[in-house]
Formats: C-alpha cells, structure tokens, sequence
C-alpha cells in the first residue's frame, strides 16, 4: 500500500488544482478539474464533490480512480499520480469536513458529497529519468 511522502505532501500543499480520472463500466474515461482536496491521512484522501457529476456516477459503478497532481512554480517542475479505491460519503464527519473546507472559501456552495480516496499507488509524473515510475522505486 502506497503512502503519501513529504515530497507529495508539499506538492499538495502548493497546487491551485487536482485533475480526477474515473471510468464508466464500460471503460470510457472521464477526467475533471478539482480544487477542494484534503490528505486524510499518510493512504487517504478527501474531494469534496461540487459539480462531480459523471464522477459520481463512475464511481458507483467503478470505484478505481486516479488523481493527479503538480507544482509548476518549482524548479525543476515536480508532479505525482495517485492511483487507487474511492468511495462516497453523503453524512457523518469525512463529508462535514468537506463542507467546512469549502464553505470556508465559496460560503454559496455545499458539496454534495465527499470522495474518499484510498490510495494503492503513486506515481511520479516530475520530468526527467524517473517520470512513470511507481514511487516506491525512486526513494
């Protein structure tokens, strides 16, 4: 089981947006821009689900999803894949801290629900000899 780094961690904490890659059932791609993410714990994180509609869809039928993320304002440029298992939560303390996360910046919006990512894998997106790798292999 794959764990967030520091080196993920901080890339989190820096980016302005995720890009969220779900599957239907019959294998046809769907990949959105989100911004409200939240790391849970060193294998888990929460999307607050405002206008995840086909996501949301995907994932009751597909539960494998991929989130990428990246900080372009670094030198040389670092990024990262996480690959894993999501559920939805529609109550109870996971789907309140995604209201108070996105309440506390768009007041006007309520998610819907909370994405939970429980993540198997990362994968180095950075440019260079290591872009593809499964991150475990790189440290």
């Amino acid at each position: 089981m794959a764990k967030l780094t520091l080196d993920v961690k901080d890339v989190m904490g820096k980016t302005r947006g995720y890009a969220v890659a779900t599957c239907d059932k019959n294998g046809i791609p769907n990949v959105v821009p989100t911004h409200f993410v939240k790391i849970l714990s060193d294998d888990e994180i929460m999307l607050a689900d405002i206008f995840l509609k086909k996501t949301f869809e995907n994932i009751q039928k597909n539960p494998v999803m991929a989130v990428s993320v990246w900080d372009w304002d670094v030198k040389p440029r670092k990024g990262f894949q996480l690959k894993g298992t999501a559920r939805v939560e529609t109550s109870g303390k996971i789907y309140d801290m995604a209201v108070e996360m996105v309440k506390a910046e768009k007041p006007d919006l309520t998610p819907k629900s909370a994405v939970i990512l429980k993540i198997t894998d990362i994968f180095v997106t950075s440019p260079g000899p290591n872009a593809g790798k499964n991150i475990e292999e790189v440290e």
